[in-house]
C-alpha cells in the first residue's frame, strides 16, 4: 500500500457532481439555476406559503368563528375518577396537590369537579368549581366541598 492506491472507506464519500466550478465541469455557467428570475439569484429563499404570485391558500380560505380571549378553561375531573383514587390510593381528601401527584391535572390547571359516576366515600374535596350534580353527590355521600380562590 502506498499513497497512489489509497481509497476512502466504502460509503464515506458521495459521488455528487459539484456545481459552479467552471465550464469544464459540465455544471458551470448558470450552475443549474437557469436564466434570470428570483431563483437564479444568490440569497433567494422562498417565503412560507408562497405560490408563485398566486393568492396563497391561507389567504384564499375565509376566516370563521370566534375565539374569546377571556375564556377560562377548566380541567374536568369526574366523580368516578375520584372514587378510583380512593379505592387504589386510600386518600382521605382530594386537593390540587393530590390530583397533580396522580397525574390527573398539571400545576397550572383550574379544576372543576364533574358529576359522572358515583361517589361512595365521604371526602373533603377542594377545587376551583363544582357542577351542581357533583356537589349534590359529594354532600349525599357525607363529604364536603371547598373552593380554591
Amino acid at each position: 500500500m502506498n499513497l497512489s492506491n489509497i481509497k476512502p472507506a466504502e460509503g464515506s464519500t458521495k459521488n455528487v457532481k459539484r456545481i459552479g466550478r467552471g465550464q469544464g465541469s459540465g455544471r458551470g455557467g448558470t450552475s443549474t439555476r437557469g436564466h434570470k428570475g428570483a431563483k437564479s439569484r444568490s440569497g433567494y429563499s422562498r417565503k412560507v406559503g408562497f405560490e408563485g404570485g398566486q393568492m396563497p391558500l391561507q389567504r384564499r380560505v375565509p376566516k370563521f368563528g370566534f375565539k374569546n380571549i377571556n375564556r377560562v378553561e377548566y380541567k374536568g375531573i369526574n366523580l368516578d375518577s375520584i372514587q378510583l383514587l380512593v379505592d387504589n390510593k386510600k386518600v382521605k381528601e382530594i386537593t390540587k396537590e393530590i390530583l397533580i401527584e396522580n397525574g390527573l391535572v398539571s400545576k397550572n390547571d383550574l379544576i372543576k369537579i364533574l358529576g359522572r359516576g358515583e361517589l361512595k366515600a365521604s371526602l373533603k374535596v377542594t377545587a376551583h368549581k363544582f357542577s351542581a350534580t357533583a356537589q349534590a353527590a359529594i354532600e349525599k355521600a357525607g363529604g364536603s366541598i371547598e373552593f380554591i380562590k
